[in-house]
């Protein structure tokens, strides 16, 4: 199957309506509105036709800033043209499972609440509004459908990952956004509370929605779709599929990881990859923190030139005038920070999407092992067994067991008592002979059709990187144009002293 039929682009997933308010929960509680309002990543492409594209009921929309100089508008940066038709192309939307064709999905807004929790105790939690409404062509200047809409918590979607996890091992289950903030840096809050970050958590939570919803086989399950369309006794629903009864221990994955004889080379080499990705991704944010950090603190530093130049305007008469105007230019650059790392945030997490699936790589890897450590258990035993029948036919044992040390202190055994173990024995290979050749056709069919998901991981991957750090690049240079637009307005001013 094409990759492509079913990709949904990196960019498009994560340009949805940033930092949307958050409504007031039942009973009248009141809760804090986000600072800013609705802002989209901007789109690489400068038509406006691309600024607005529909993608599983999301929609992606330019902000309304009110002036162009206060967004850091990418697409007024050079570009070549073969950059501006991949962004063309990227913010396509693509249907190609069948869900997708027939459903559009949004995890539209949070809601804060408060409410009893297991142990009865009063707790304040978030919740999320999911929209579905059908996708279908809506005739020019009709309204579209209302959308059917419920509501979730954040543990609800770790459930329904679980249950992914647990049926469909062989595949990398898109992951969730994080629980708590990571990485953060002096002006981010890390309480998972905080507006700004419950609302990068619901595009978070839109983007992994999207994700299965986009996937060839998780799109089909059924529990997913109960998921997304009932919001009471889809618990019940998930639980009733036994699922939990599946769940490998961890103990039992270590040890077959410590243990296992014959590893699968690929599988060795791309958890080694996935480790090695994760620690990069680790570094890579790290330093985005600390640069954010300064150059927070840098533009800000801006702000003393306008405050200086604004002072030093007043005990001048002829210079007086440029001194000020320069001194606007300076509080617009320092002010410009704001909305610059706000931006970068967006990129901050399609980064962080891609530390946590490598967490699923490994899952599926170990998942790899488990199996194969199965199957030589089973071959060993079976081996063992066959041992056994020779030693019972022939009169002889190769290795020291308790039986021989019982046939020599006590007699041999009669032929009737022979023949009944060699028979059992004989049952038992048997069995164990069926059993290795359906854990062999398992292990072969968790390969295939795991490689086959891997494949189309490392395209998906590869592209969205791609994409987000050429983006990243772009929203920098666009950056630093600003910076040098500023300088030249203020020597504008400077020259008309």
């Amino acid at each position: 199957m094409d990759p492509e039929a079913y990709r949904i682009p990196l960019i498009h997933i994560w340009a949805h309506n940033h930092l949307q308010p958050m409504r007031e929960g039942p009973n009248d509680i009141t809760t804090r509105a986000c600072a800013q309002q609705s802002r989209a990543v901007p789109s690489l492409s400068a038509s406006s036709a691309d600024k607005q594209q529909h993608l599983g009921g999301g929609q992606m929309m330019m902000a309304d800033s009110g002036s162009t100089e206060e967004v850091a508008v990418i697409g007024n940066t050079d570009i070549t043209s073969a950059e501006s038709e991949n962004n063309i192309i990227n913010t396509m939307v693509e249907r190609g499972t069948a869900l997708l064709r027939k459903m559009e999905i949004n995890v539209a807004e949070a809601e804060k609440r408060t409410g009893k929790n297991t142990v009865n105790m009063q707790e304040t939690y978030t919740v999320y509004l999911i929209e579905t409404r059908p996708a279908e062509t809506i005739p020019e200047g009709a309204m579209p459908a209302a959308p059917d809409t419920l509501w979730r918590r954040y543990s609800e979607f770790e459930l329904l990952r679980t249950y992914l996890l647990v049926t469909f091992p062989y595949i990398i289950i898109p992951p969730l956004p994080e629980k708590r903030a990571e990485f953060v840096w002096h002006k981010l809050s890390a309480d998972n509370l905080d507006p700004d970050f419950v609302e990068r958590r619901r595009v978070g939570l839109e983007n992994f929605l999207l994700r299965v919803a986009s996937h060839p086989v998780l799109s089909n399950d059924q529990i997913f779709f109960l998921f997304l369309t009932e919001e009471k006794g889809w618990r019940e629903a998930v639980l009733d599929t036994g699922f939990q009864d599946k769940v490998d221990s961890r103990l039992k994955s270590l040890s077959a990881m410590f243990r296992v004889k014959n590893p699968d080379k690929r599988f060795t080499a791309l958890k080694q990859y996935s480790d090695e990705l994760n620690t990069v991704i680790s570094q890579l944010l790290r330093v985005r923190a600390r640069v954010a950090d300064r150059m927070y603190g840098v533009y800000k530093v801006h702000g003393n030139y306008g405050r200086v130049f604004s002072e030093w305007s007043a005990i001048e008469k002829e210079m007086g005038d440029g001194l000020q105007s320069a001194g606007h230019h300076m509080d617009t650059y320092a002010a410009s920070i704001d909305d610059i790392l706000e931006e970068e945030e967006h990129y901050a997490d399609q980064l962080k999407e891609y530390l946590f699936y490598t967490d699923a790589v490994r899952s599926v890897c170990r998942k790899n092992e488990l199996i194969q450590y199965e199957l030589e258990m089973e071959v060993q035993d079976l081996a063992h067994k066959k041992q056994q029948k020779e030693e019972l036919l022939t009169g002889t044992v190769r290795i020291f067991s308790l039986k021989g040390m019982t046939s020599k202190l006590f007699g041999q055994e009669s032929q009737e008592q022979r023949e009944s173990r060699v028979a059992a024995l004989d049952q038992s290979i048997h069995e164990g002979e069926e059993t290795v050749l359906q854990k062999n056709k398992e292990c072969k069919e968790f390969v295939r059709s795991a490689w086959e998901d891997i494949e189309r991981f490392k395209e998906q991957k590869d592209k969205d990187l791609r994409e987000a750090l050429i983006s990243y690049a772009i929203m920098q240079i666009s950056m630093c144009k600003k910076g040098i637009q500023v300088w030249s307005n203020a020597k504008e001013c400077f020259n008309k002293m």
